[in-house]
């Protein structure tokens, strides 16, 4: 899912950064080294926190117009897109290990022929689900 979600970033002179935060979006939000570094980590951030919001089945607020947003002088107020597809497909593709049961036969056949066991289960799971 793509989201925009307006942001807030404020130095930090205390710990020598920018502290970025989303008012509409619960969470303290996320510190980079310099200007460019907590816009990135800022997408890193919202983009977590939204993918966690949506696999918890949490409302996700609709995002406040960036006219309306309350910030203190010398605060940048800007948009940042993020897309949470992206993140599920890197998180969730991560590969996990599964025992199962096959007669003997069975496996010393597979074996001979050098079959690759988790491609054809991937396979055949798969093609059961009738998914890609």
């Amino acid at each position: 899912m793509k989201y925009v979600f307006p942001a807030i970033v404020r130095l930090q002179e205390d710990v020598g950064g920018y502290h970025v935060f989303f008012p509409d979006i619960k969470g303290a939000g996320t510190v980079g080294a310099n200007l460019v570094d907590s816009l990135e980590m800022g997408e890193d951030w919202l983009c977590s926190r939204l993918f966690e919001m949506e696999k918890e089945g949490e409302n996700i607020p609709f995002p406040t117009d960036m006219n309306d947003i309350k910030h203190n002088l010398g605060d940048i107020v800007t948009l940042i897109s993020t897309n949470t597809d992206f993140y599920r497909h890197y998180y969730e593709n991560k590969s996990v290990k599964k025992t199962l049961t096959i007669p003997m036969w069975l496996n010393k056949e597979a074996e001979r022929a050098n079959v690759n066991f988790s491609q054809i289960l991937q396979e055949g799971l798969k093609q059961h689900l009738s998914v890609n």
